[in-house]
């Protein structure tokens, strides 16, 4: 018998694509996928159990299914289409979170559990370290959002795996996740025609193109390879890394810098009209950015990303179609205006 492997999350389309794509591991048996609403999308020969993880009932799925693998992709920042809001999805993320553990911790027949996490547990503040890695403690924690559910869901994690040594677990913090199918906060972001951003900062971002999303899952899914170990915390990320000023001339979409206070009120506006969710934290991440060391999981994990930061970003911006400006007029109007700022600056020094 090959594996059985249950798989959370799967009405949103990151989750589809996983389930499609384990299903031709020639170790895995059967693949079931579970969520509280019925995917739009197909799931190929995988079974669907229309299941909310956030209710006890969970855990008698996975002993009549007797599942050996569980990966638990249904921790998210926005609710799935218009369904719910902000408490809908924390009760998803952290009460779903700790019934599904518990429902792994009285199965006998689990063997490993994947967790896809985030790199937003680091949070985003002024003194941060240039590069954080998975031991770096934050130096604030996030207080609220998608970013402080991400704590929580890693605590029970680390709860279950010391009460059930037995069982491989593996936490996969992924940086935002970009491609031609993203529907995460900052892929709306990045979708707008005039990009808000605070006056004064330009910060450092990296990104995780999907099809690498994928790759990862299925490796630390699966029995590790030799050399390799895929227990553990490890961040996911694309080499290299854009600055948001980059990011806005490839997308052919100009900024409107504003005062910090302005750009709060902005993204409460955005919020409540319902245009993207521009949340407190998106606004912390596009004000300090983040950058992670991923030495780990190309060292221990064994996993090198197909795609580069800018090489994703390249591969949403495509799927986007133009901004209001051509990318080659607004990258040379841009450096002509750093041109003439440098030449007015230099007499002066």
């Amino acid at each position: 018998m090959g594996k059985v492997v249950l798989v959370t999350g799967v009405a949103r389309q990151l989750g589809g694509r996983f389930v499609r794509r384990i299903q031709r591991d020639p170790d895995v048996d059967r693949v079931i996928g579970v969520d509280a609403v019925a995917p739009e999308h197909h799931l190929g020969g995988a079974e669907f159990l229309k299941a909310d993880i956030r209710h006890p009932a969970i855990a008698r799925v996975l002993a009549e299914t007797r599942v050996d693998t569980v990966v638990h992709m249904d921790i998210n920042g926005t609710p799935l289409g218009k369904r719910g809001g902000r408490a809908s999805v924390k009760e998803t993320n952290v009460i779903g979170t700790m019934q599904l553990l518990g429902a792994c911790q009285k199965a006998p027949n689990v063997e490993r559990v994947v967790i896809k996490s985030s790199t937003s547990v680091y949070g985003s503040a002024p003194r941060d370290p240039a590069v954080f890695t998975e031991t770096t403690t934050p130096k604030s924690l996030p207080s609220g959002g998608f970013a402080k559910d991400i704590v929580e869901v890693e605590g029970y994690v680390r709860g279950f795996a010391r009460r059930r040594p037995d069982v491989a677990v593996c936490i996969l913090r992924f940086a935002n996740i970009l491609g031609p199918c993203a529907d995460s906060p900052l892929a709306e972001y990045f979708s707008l025609p005039v990009l808000p951003t605070v006056l004064g900062y330009d910060p450092r971002l990296q990104f995780v193109h999907e099809d690498d999303a994928i790759d990862v899952l299925r490796i630390a899914a699966a029995a590790p390879r030799r050399g390799t170990l895929n227990s553990g915390t490890f961040n996911i990320a694309g080499d290299g890394v854009l600055l948001l000023s980059q990011t806005s001339r490839r997308l052919g979409r100009p900024t409107l810098p504003l005062f910090l206070p302005t750009v709060t009120w902005a993204g409460t506006a955005l919020r409540s009209v319902g245009i993207t969710d521009f949340s407190p934290e998106q606004i912390r991440l596009l004000t300090h950015g983040r950058v992670v060391e991923t030495t780990q999981m190309r060292e221990t994990l064994g996993f090198h990303p197909k795609y580069t930061t800018a090489e994703a970003f390249a591969e949403f911006a495509r799927s986007r179609g133009p901004g209001l400006l051509p990318p080659e007029s607004l990258a040379r109007t841009v450096d002509r205006l750093a041109g003439v700022l440098t030449a007015h600056r230099t007499p002066a020094q």
